[in-house]
C-alpha cells in the first residue's frame, strides 16, 4: 500500500511538469523581450521621425512591426494550444 509521497511520485509526470515550466519561462521572456522591441521601435521611430532622420525612423518602425507581429502570432499560438488540448 502507497501512501504520502510515494503515491505523489505516481501521480505527477516530473518530466512532463519540468518541460511545462521551461517552456513557459521561455515563452514569457520571448513574449515580454519582443513586446519591449516593439515599444523601443515605435518610440525611436517617433523621435528620429521628428529629427529628420526619415531611413532610421522607417527602420525602427519596421522593427515595431515585425516585433508586434511576433508578438500577435505567440498569442494565437497560446490561443490555439489551448483550445487543442
Amino acid at each position: 500500500m502507497r501512501t504520502g509521497l510515494s503515491q505523489l511520485a505516481t501521480v505527477v509526470d516530473g518530466k512532463a511538469l519540468w518541460q511545462t515550466v521551461v517552456y513557459a519561462a521561455a515563452a514569457g521572456i520571448g513574449v515580454t523581450f519582443a513586446f519591449s522591441l516593439a515599444l523601443l521601435g515605435a518610440a525611436r521611430s517617433l523621435d528620429l521621425s521628428r529629427d529628420g532622420r526619415t531611413a532610421a525612423a522607417a527602420f525602427s518602425a519596421v522593427l515595431a512591426g515585425i516585433a508586434l507581429a511576433v508578438v500577435a502570432a505567440a498569442i494565437v499560438l497560446g490561443i490555439i494550444v489551448m483550445t487543442t488540448k
